[in-house]
């Protein structure tokens, strides 16, 4: 049987302004429910996803995304995603996410962006 994992590494900024989430594992519709009570638990007023150790994405995973993306934005706090893995940036192609989500190449240029 396939396993179902995805871990969360926090690093909050020594301001407390930033966390940068680094997600390992697979954001699909077993890992989700946990995903999301973290990341509406974290009171930064801006969070930086690094997807760069997400194996596998599925729909489920991308409407946690837009979730965690549409809660933050309703509390006047920031979001961002980084380092799309090939098959994660194919599936927020295709579901038009990457449209109005912003995406950075680096953490960096996502804490460049923000200042």
């Amino acid at each position: 049987m396939e396993s179902f994992r995805l871990d969360l590494t926090a690093q909050v900024s020594s301001d407390d302004q930033t966390n940068v989430t680094r997600l390992a594992g697979k954001l699909t519709l077993e890992t989700v429910h946990n995903f999301i009570s973290a990341m509406r638990a974290d009171p930064t007023p801006r969070l930086v996803l690094d997807m760069s150790g997400v194996s596998f994405l599925d729909s489920a995973g991308v409407g946690a995304l837009v979730q965690i993306f549409v809660h933050r934005k309703a509390q006047g706090q920031t979001f961002a995603l980084v380092a799309l893995p090939r098959q994660s940036d194919a599936v927020m192609t295709v579901a038009g996410i990457k449209k109005f989500m912003p995406i950075y190449e680096s953490v960096e240029q996502a804490r460049a962006a923000a200042a």
